[in-house]
């Protein structure tokens, strides 16, 4: 056994390491966004706004008055079992990944009670026809339920 393939070893027993250390931190991880409302106008009557209330029984959801006076903090977490690894690049790059729904619903919930509509960035008339036009198609698509909230 050489030295390389010892290196080589280490570092993938390392990256599984972190791999697995990561998703039990962020299994039970809540995403929250800051709804400038106060707590009964964001659920009124106990009613979970509409983004929400689709996903059903799949998530756990919160709600709390935010920090200073500052409106309400609406948290939410999916329940079902969340990918991790290669299984979640591939989860994600599907669209199945339950953390992109949560937070697109998050997303439009708070859009839907500060605005009254969910805003939504301008679509092209027509399809794109170049290469780069198409990966900036798909990412907005799949925008929402990426990245921070």
């Amino acid at each position: 056994m050489t030295v390389g393939t010892v290196g080589i070893g280490v570092t993938r027993w390392m990256g599984r390491r972190r791999t697995k250390a990561r998703a039990a931190r962020e299994a039970g991880r809540w995403m929250v966004v800051t709804v400038n409302l106060h707590p009964e106008e964001v659920v009124p009557g106990g009613r979970l706004p509409e983004p929400l209330a689709a996903l059903g029984d799949t998530i756990e959801v919160q709600v709390r008055e935010a920090p200073g006076d500052r409106g309400t903090e609406l948290a939410a977490r999916p329940l079902t079992r969340t990918p991790s690894g290669t299984e979640e690049v591939l989860a994600r790059l599907a669209g199945t990944d339950p953390r992109q729904a949560v937070r697109r619903a998050l997303r439009e919930s708070k859009c839907l009670l500060e605005t009254g509509e969910i805003l939504r960035p301008d679509m092209e008339p027509s399809p794109p026809t170049t290469p780069g036009g198409r990966l900036v198609d798909v990412a907005s698509r799949r925008g929402a339920g990426e990245g921070r909230l």
